[in-house]
């Protein structure tokens, strides 16, 4: 007998039985392990008639093999002498659980089978018990060392499963990372395809009959992680708040690639009922940005929006701690994306303020671009930028001074506001009030 949970107790009532009787019941217990295995089985394939049958390299059912060992494991475990740790047939069990979880079943029916295997088991050795006078209290705890000896077999079933959805969790995540790939491809094309090929949602011909085409391979590979293709889609590029932290809780729909450095997302239908409330409450504590809503064949192009974004926040003239939404930061990603642009247009149309001084040019600059953006008189500017309407009139008389007839010519009026604003934005210039 074992001195291990698992196994009888080392003073069990077995060891009162002399060991030419536990030697006789084991023997006669092996004898009827094969046919008790197939009865076993017929059993189980009565009440179970939807088990599915899996056979090894010999044709023999897999779910026969590992009953026989098991059973034979058992036996062995009782005509121990010496005792020690139970002996289960690791592969066999590990393999059913394996299987029910790669086929999306659960463990409930699996370890209803095996009770209903030790329960027919423990009523031939009962017999057998009987038939050659064990005591009854060590027939007992025979009864009771099988039932350990099943949850011992459960847990290998257990192992097998969890390795089973790890795998095809991982599996999975292959899969939608490349549908992601291809997705957000600037190519938008089968790696294979000799032109880029509309998606089938936006305006164009699609692919010719024939020739390979994005649209078929998008609807393969959502295929294959069970992802409905929508009309549109947003995509988010988020910030780590650490390196560890776990996955946001984005739901079912939302594609996840959290291998790269900046996790990616995208997100389908993005302006449905809810959505953007779920989205919220899932992203609580992570920052990042998610682009404007588009066509699912222009993704893409949301990708680039958010990136910018994401390069705003890290720049600090963004802001950051939480994902924004870019179609409300319209202004800064005009503005301040195309810096080199901007810039050069802001030496052009601010040469006149290169000899006012820091202080002064800025004060003529908030002073400019108030009056630019209210179009009102003095009274008006003095309210917007919270000093007296006589200072306002003094500057823009120096406005007039330094820039002349520009300032009434509209191109002139647009390009000083658009430089302006984006001075104001890199926060070169106070807000007004």
């Amino acid at each position: 007998m074992t001195e291990s949970q698992g196994s009888l107790s080392v003073r069990s009532a077995w060891r009162d039985v002399p060991p030419l009787q536990v030697r006789r019941f084991a023997a006669l217990a092996l004898d009827e392990v094969p046919a008790l295995a197939q009865d076993i089985l017929r059993q189980i394939r009565s009440e179970y008639p939807g088990l599915p049958v899996v056979l090894d390299d010999s044709g023999e059912p897999m779910a026969l093999i590992g009953i026989r060992r098991a059973l034979e494991g058992f036996v062995q475990q009782i005509a121990s002498a010496e005792g020690g740790r139970p002996c289960y047939p690791l592969e066999v069990f590990q393999e059913f659980g394996r299987g029910e979880g790669l086929h999306g079943r659960s463990l409930d029916s699996l370890q209803a089978i095996y009770r209903l295997g030790v329960r027919l088991a423990w009523r031939r050795l009962a017999e057998i018990g009987q038939q050659i006078e064990i005591p009854p209290p060590a027939m007992y705890e025979l009864a009771e060392s099988g039932f350990e000896y099943l949850d011992g077999l459960v847990d290998q079933s257990v192992r097998g499963y969890a390795e089973a959805a790890a795998r095809q969790a991982g599996e999975r995540l292959r899969l939608q990372r490349k549908l992601m790939d291809l997705l957000l491809s600037e190519r938008r094309g089968d790696p294979g395809a000799s032109a880029p090929v509309d998606f089938g949602h936006s305006s164009g011909a699609s692919a010719a009959p024939g020739q390979p085409g994005a649209r078929s391979a998008l609807d393969e590979r959502a295929a294959r992680v069970g992802w409905q293709l929508p009309e549109r889609v947003a995509v988010g590029v988020l910030l780590r708040p650490a390196r560890e932290a776990v996955a946001p809780a984005v739901g079912q729909g939302v594609l996840l690639d959290m291998e790269t450095e900046q996790p990616r997302m995208v997100v389908p239908d993005p302006d449905a009922a809810g959505r953007p409330e779920l989205l919220r409450r899932a992203m609580a504590g992570w920052s990042g940005a998610i682009g404007p809503p588009v066509p699912l064949a222009d993704a893409a192009k949301s990708l680039r929006w958010a990136q910018a974004a994401v390069r705003l926040m890290e720049r600090g003239l963004l802001p950051s701690g939480e994902v924004l939404h870019c179609t409300e930061h319209t202004e800064a990603l005009v503005l301040l994306q195309p810096e080199e642009l901007i810039e050069d247009l802001a030496r052009r149309c601010l040469a006149p303020l290169a000899h006012c001084g820091p202080a002064h040019g800025r004060r003529l600059a908030e002073t400019l671009l108030a009056w630019l953006e209210t179009r009102g008189g003095a009274p008006e500017v003095a309210a917007r930028l919270g000093v007296h309407p006589q200072t306002v009139r003094y500057r823009l008389r120096q406005i007039r001074e330094l820039w002349g007839d520009e300032v009434d010519d509209p191109d002139r009026r647009f390009e000083l506001e658009l430089v302006l604003r984006a001075r104001r934005l890199r926060g070169e210039l106070g807000r007004a009030g």
